[in-house]
């Protein structure tokens, strides 16, 4: 796995997600403090696959894999 480019992905992803579930919680009244923690962890957490997805996705396209401990 391209760890950097997974940094960088993940990183996207969950400003993007957590951006989306903290207006979703205030639009819908949830408006109190332990309800934005909830949304911040969820959203965090929602990132990993996502950005593991994204990943590979790029890495398939770009060709570039760059697992070191595999070389022969």
């Amino acid at each position: 796995m391209n760890w950097p480019l997974f940094s960088m992905v993940y990183s996207m992803a969950a400003t993007v997600i957590v951006g989306v579930l903290i207006i979703a919680a205030l639009v819908t009244g949830f408006n109190e403090i332990p309800h934005i923690q909830i949304a911040v962890v969820v959203g965090l957490l929602v990132s990993i696959p996502a950005g593991l997805f994204f990943t590979k996705k790029i890495s398939s396209i770009t060709g570039e894999e760059t697992d070191n401990s595999r070389r022969v």
